[in-house]
């Protein structure tokens, strides 16, 4: 048996992207960012327009309960080199699109956790469902952070959705369909005709060459199951 096993489970992280090299105030701002997220222990990859000290740069995050995991190759990279710290290559970003259509709701978090204390801050919590009507075309990419994404088409390769809730695609889905993004394992995927190049769920993915054949090109439903294993379901329409 081998030593070594690679297994489909993508980590959940974040981008900070500087444009200052202010420690200071670097540390007010996130502090304010990470107070009002509650993403203390994210893992972070580090990017920025300006010069900066890396090393005292990771110091910093890591005194605020974040985890530096790699830099973007550019300004960073020669430090990163000189201390072995991991660099990931610059990417070509997508073109983020707005959704045709977006539903506010507002759910108070004392009728869910009525034995909770009243506190000072809001009690409640804002979800937005994302509807789109044209289709998701190559180099674009819808985001909902707070919400479903409902999607009346087809997406194209290349293409990228992606959800802390469910999505729906009432459509063929060739791109990369991420729901449950913030880690919500209870998110799920809907579509008409599965042929996506990644499906994932809370960081728990599947690749193209991996998605079972009996839900190749059709009708599917994707879940987590109590394993946190990716589950298809080919659905009768």
């Amino acid at each position: 048996m081998a030593d070594i096993r690679v297994t489909g489970r993508m980590v959940n992280f974040s981008r900070l992207t500087f444009d200052t090299n202010d420690e200071n105030l670097i540390r007010q701002q996130l502090t304010k960012i990470l107070d009002d997220t509650a993403a203390h222990g994210t893992v972070v990859i580090l990017d920025t327009t300006v010069k900066q000290e890396l090393i005292s740069l990771i110091q910093l995050l890591v005194s605020l309960n974040l985890q530096p995991m790699a830099v973007i190759d550019g300004l960073l990279s020669d430090q990163a080199k000189s201390i072995q710290f991991p660099i990931l290559p610059a990417d070509r970003p997508l073109q983020r699109i707005q959704p045709t259509e977006e539903k506010h709701i507002s759910v108070d978090t004392r009728e869910q956790h009525p034995e909770k204390e009243p506190t000072q801050t809001t009690n409640t919590v804002a979800y937005t469902t994302c509807y789109h009507n044209e289709m998701l075309r190559t180099g674009q990419c819808l985001i909902q952070e707070h919400g479903d994404v409902i999607l009346n088409a087809s997406m194209n390769s290349g293409s990228e959705v992606i959800s802390s809730g469910n999505i729906y695609i009432y459509g063929g889905a060739k791109g990369r369909v991420i729901a449950g993004a913030s880690g919500d394992t209870k998110a799920r995927i809907f579509c008409q005709a599965l042929n996506a190049e990644l499906i994932s769920i809370a960081g728990t993915y599947c690749i193209a060459d991996d998605i079972p054949l009996h839900v190749q090109k059709k009708a599917a439903h994707i879940y987590l199951n109590e394993e946190q294993k990716l589950v298809f379901e080919a659905l009768e329409i």
